[in-house]
């Protein structure tokens, strides 16, 4: 069965998503040789929080196309109906987009797209080591 994505809904987008920023991320840090378990998620804190991700979308958003950016807006609009406590609405918001467009673009099998734009998006991590 082929998977029509636009029919894809913004939750499963998201849900998706989510799974891989945060497989992106274990990689990453696995490759900087980061071993014990608590140093990893401690690390991957700086990456998977929605105040990160929502930073993050900031340094992405002058580099998405415009049917990126659509998506992105798609996910960030979506109703949302709770707010984790460490993070404001907003930040939720933009990091719920960006777990959708990453879905998005998993699902549309563009892999070296969605690597491109993690690279992007944490730039800052980007000198110990690569995805």
């Amino acid at each position: 069965m082929e998977l029509d994505i636009r029919t894809v809904s913004t939750a499963a987008l998201a849900y998706y998503g989510d799974s891989v920023i945060e497989l992106f991320v274990r990689r990453r840090l696995v490759e900087q040789g980061h071993g014990s378990s608590k140093s990893l998620n401690n690390r991957a804190r700086r990456y998977v929080s929605a105040p990160a991700q929502a930073k993050a979308m900031e340094r992405l958003l002058p580099h998405l196309s415009e049917e990126e950016l659509g998506v992105f807006r798609r996910g960030r609009n979506a109703g949302h109906s709770a707010t984790p406590k460490n993070a404001t609405v907003a930040e939720y918001r933009s990091a719920t987009g960006m777990e959708v467009l990453f879905g998005y673009l998993m699902l549309a099998e563009r892999e070296t797209r969605a690597k491109e734009l993690f690279l992007l998006a944490f730039e800052e991590a980007n000198d110990e080591g690569t995805i």
